[in-house]
């Protein structure tokens, strides 16, 4: 009997000690939950060769901030190769999501069947592609870029009555903005005659190339260019540089249209230098990741998200440079 007692106390000194180890949750309380893991989005931006990227990845990024998403960034310095590096690191670390804004339209079959079979929804920002399943991709975010070229082509052919011996400035061969800029541009051109595009060449949407490109088309037919085209805006300014050097008044003796609708084209405008500039709008962030929320939320979303454009010209310039935020 005494045993049974002494083995009953020492249980019940154990009980005690681990009560006075382990307090114990008080009624009513509610355990606290699990912290929510925080969304991985991966980023893969063509590079900085403009005012408008810069634009663009300052609103992917500064949205991911504001919305407490881990962001991981890499910039391509406008190589396809260095982009396919990254989905490819992307996919090992098991990202939630990737956004790539492509280089350029074609090649992206393998790394892209890579992201479907890991599970990773794929949202192509401002550059469309080509591929043969378009199940590789969720979405495409962006302008029409056909729809850019035609407004140019349709406000040069008003400016000029219908008559110009035209230069084109291309961006990078082979992306989705150079192929569909110049296309909508011609289709329109084709219903004025008189209307013609002398040279055309790539300056791979930069300034500097701009500038290097409209010095050769100077030099090699400076009579008769009348009118340019530039695919966007950078290039158009360094297209006007090169002008002015060579003892020629853009804006007036020469007329031009470039896209992207930058500040610094509104600069031109006022300065009288560049005629107009088609909107190319860069803040695509809130969008972007409205669009993430609803994809994870198993939500269908269209195949292509539109950003609507407008057009700009010297005689608004000056009333809307201050609105704007790139």
């Amino acid at each position: 009997m005494r045993w049974m007692i002494a083995v009953a106390l020492v249980a019940l000194m154990g009980c005690k000690q681990e009560s006075a180890e382990k307090p114990q949750q008080p009624a009513g309380e509610a355990t606290p939950p699990a912290a929510a893991k925080k969304l991985v989005v991966g980023f893969s931006q063509v590079g900085a060769e403009s005012a408008w990227r810069t634009a663009e990845t300052k609103s992917i990024r500064g949205e991911a901030e504001k919305r407490g998403v881990d962001m991981k960034f890499s910039d391509a310095q406008g190589k396809q190769a260095n982009q396919i590096q990254a989905l490819t690191s992307f996919i090992a670390q098991k990202v939630d999501v990737i956004v790539l804004a492509p280089v350029v339209e074609t090649g992206w079959e393998v790394v892209l069947t890579q992201a479907k079979e890991a599970g990773i929804p794929v949202i192509l920002v401002d550059r469309g592609i080509k591929v043969s399943d378009e199940s590789l991709y969720t979405t495409l975010i962006a302008s029409d870029f056909v729809e850019e070229g035609r407004m140019a082509a349709e406000w040069l052919a008003k400016k000029t009555n219908g008559k110009a011996n035209i230069v084109e400035l291309q961006g990078t061969t082979g992306s989705a903005p150079a192929i569909d800029r110049q296309k909508g541009f011609m289709e329109v051109l084709q219903k004025f005659p008189d209307m013609k595009v002398i040279k055309t060449q790539s300056a791979d949407f930069t300034r500097a190339k701009g500038k290097e490109v409209m010095e050769a088309f100077i030099k090699s037919d400076r009579a008769n260019i009348q009118a340019v085209y530039a695919h966007n805006d950078d290039m158009a300014l360094g297209a006007i540089q090169a002008l002015e050097e060579a003892g020629m008044n853009p804006g007036k003796d020469v007329t031009l249209i470039s896209i992207d609708a930058v500040k610094g084209a509104f600069e031109a405008m006022v300065a009288g230098k560049l005629n107009a500039t088609v909107e190319c709008n860069p803040l695509m962030g809130p969008l972007v990741f409205d669009t993430i929320n609803k994809v994870r939320a198993g939500e269908k979303v269209p195949k292509f998200i539109q950003n609507k454009d407008q057009l700009f010209e010297q005689a608004n310039a000056a009333q809307v440079i201050g609105t704007r935020e790139y």
